[in-house]
Formats: structure tokens, sequence, C-alpha cells
């Protein structure tokens, strides 16, 4: 298992690293989806995203800085910029806000995404309730 190099030490190792990610989580969930397995499928989508996004910020590692200001403490008490954090771990609450700095196409896809991971988490729904994607499948 390749370890992920950390943005903070070398942002484009870590690009292509993330993107190779990407490809392979698209690859997965293309195998899954072929198989019915539409749940396991999104998840892989959204996984897929997450890679795709946190690659594509290190290009905007500048405008970053001004929208996540300030440090974060990691393990070891080791303190890195909080922009540079957000890119490496690239939490799902902070997903479409950086996909929207990136552009319009990425903000639609990482759009995409987050429904698809509201299915992969409460399955299919007709009534519409707990996901606005309704459909049969599998798990």
């Amino acid at each position: 298992m390749q370890e992920l190099p950390k943005p903070w030490l070398n942002p484009m190792a870590y690009k292509k690293v993330r993107l190779e990610e990407a490809r392979v989580e698209a690859e997965l969930a293309r195998k899954f989806l072929e198989q019915g397995l539409t749940r396991n499928a999104a998840s892989k989508v959204f996984q897929a995203c997450k890679a795709l996004v946190a690659a594509l910020a290190v290009d905007k590692m500048g405008e970053l800085e001004k929208m996540y200001s300030g440090v974060v403490k990691i393990r070891g008490g080791r303190r890195v910029k909080r922009s540079e954090w957000v890119i490496a771990i690239m939490p799902t609450n902070h997903l479409k806000e950086v996909a929207m700095m990136i552009s319009d196409k990425v903000n639609y896809m990482a759009s995409i995404a987050i429904l698809l991971r509201q299915y992969q988490y409460n399955g299919p729904d007709r009534e519409g309730v707990l996901s606005r994607l309704s459909g049969g499948g599998r798990r």
C-alpha cells in the first residue's frame, strides 16, 4: 500500500496519488454498478469525488489559504496550515465549498456525489423522505 504524501511536504506528489485514487475508486464504482451493487457504487463515486477535489485543490492553495486561515495541530504536536489540512483530509462538510472554488463543473460533480452519498447511506427511497434519489438496487 502506497502511503499518501502530505500536501505540506510535497504537494505535487500528493496530487498525483490522489488523482490515481480517484481513478481507482471510479473504476470500482463502475464494477459495482455492473453487478447491480448500487449503494456500493454510490460510495465509491463519493470517494472518487473527494479524492479528485483534494487533488485539484492543490492548484488552489493560495485561494484556500484565504478561505481557511490559521493552523491546525496534528498528531505529534506538529502544526500545519488549516488550508493544507483541508486539502489532506477534505472533510465532507468542506467538499462543496472547495469544489465551488475550483470550478462550476467540479461543483456540479460534488453536488451529485453528495446526493449519491445520501443514497448510499439510506438506500432506495421511493417516497423521497430519506433521499432525493429513488430506485431499486441491492447492496
